[in-house]
C-alpha cells in the first residue's frame, strides 16, 4: 500500500503524517484479524476449564433413535388426516370462523408435512412406516392409527354432515386430533435419548405450543356452537 502526501512542512504536515501512519497500522491490523481462522472452544463440564479444539473439528449431528424416526413418520400420517378434514369444509359450512381456522390448519400442516419429509429424506430414512406405533384403532386398510386420529366411522360421519352439525363434529374431531399430537410429542420426549436432534426438537416443541393454542381457540368456538351462539 503506497501513500503520497502533499502539503506544507511544519507541524501540520507532521500531524498529517502521524494520522496516515495510524491509518496504515489500523488497516494492516484489520487485514490480519480478517485473515485469521476462527477459534473453536469447547465449554468444560462444571468445575472444568474450556478446551480449544483443532481447526479441523467438525460438528456432528445428534444420533437418531427409533423414537425420532417413528415420530416424524407417524406425524406425517397424522397431519395428512388433518388436511383431509379441512378439505371437507368448503362444501359443508358457511361458518366464517370455521373456514378461517380450517384454512390456517390446512396450510400450516401441509408445510409441516413437507418439512418432515425433507428431514427424513436428508437422513436416509423412509418417509412412511408400515408399522405405525401407538395405534388407536385401524383405518380402512387395517393400518394402525396415530393417537387422536379419527376412525373411519368418524370421518364418514363428518363427510355426511353439514351446517352447524358439521361445525360441531369438525371442531370436536380436530380437538381430539390435536390432543393426540400432544400425546405423540410427550411420548417422543419420554423415550430415552430421543428428541436430541436440534431440528426435530424445535419442530416438536412448535407442534406442542401451536396445537395447544389452537385447542383453546377451537374449544371456545365449540362452546359457542353448542350453547346456540350465546
Amino acid at each position: 500500500m503506497t501513500w503520497m502526501v502533499f502539503g506544507r512542512s511544519g507541524s501540520g504536515s507532521i500531524w498529517l503524517m502521524a494520522l496516515i501512519l495510524l491509518m496504515i497500522f489500523s488497516s494492516q491490523s484489520s487485514e490480519r484479524v480478517l485473515g485469521q481462522q476462527p477459534t473453536i472452544v469447547q465449554p468444560g463440564a462444571p468445575g472444568k476449564s474450556t478446551r480449544v479444539l483443532p481447526r479441523t473439528t467438525r460438528a456432528k449431528l445428534a444420533p437418531l433413535t427409533p423414537a425420532d424416526i417413528n415420530f416424524m413418520q407417524g406425524m406425517i400420517v397424522h397431519h395428512q388426516q388433518a388436511v383431509e378434514m379441512t378439505a371437507l369444509i368448503e362444501k359443508r359450512t358457511t361458518n366464517s370462523e370455521v373456514r378461517t381456522l380450517g384454512a390456517r390448519i390446512s396450510h400450516s400442516q401441509a408445510d409441516e408435512i413437507a418439512q418432515m419429509k425433507r428431514w427424513l429424506i436428508s437422513r436416509g430414512q423412509p418417509v412412511a412406516d408400515k408399522h405405525a406405533h401407538h395405534h388407536h384403532g385401524m383405518d380402512h386398510s387395517g393400518a394402525a392409527l396415530m393417537p387422536g386420529m379419527l376412525t373411519p366411522q368418524q370421518m364418514d360421519e363428518l363427510a355426511k354432515s353439514s351446517g352447524s352439525e358439521f361445525d360441531r363434529l369438525f371442531l370436536s374431531g380436530m380437538i381430539q386430533h390435536h390432543r393426540g399430537a400432544l400425546d405423540m410429542v410427550r411420548d417422543l420426549f419420554a423415550a430415552a435419548g430421543a428428541g436430541q436432534d436440534a431440528e426435530l426438537f424445535t419442530f416438536a416443541t412448535d407442534v406442542d405450543s401451536s396445537q395447544r393454542a389452537e385447542i383453546r381457540i377451537m374449544q371456545t368456538m365449540l362452546d359457542k356452537i353448542t350453547s346456540g351462539g350465546k
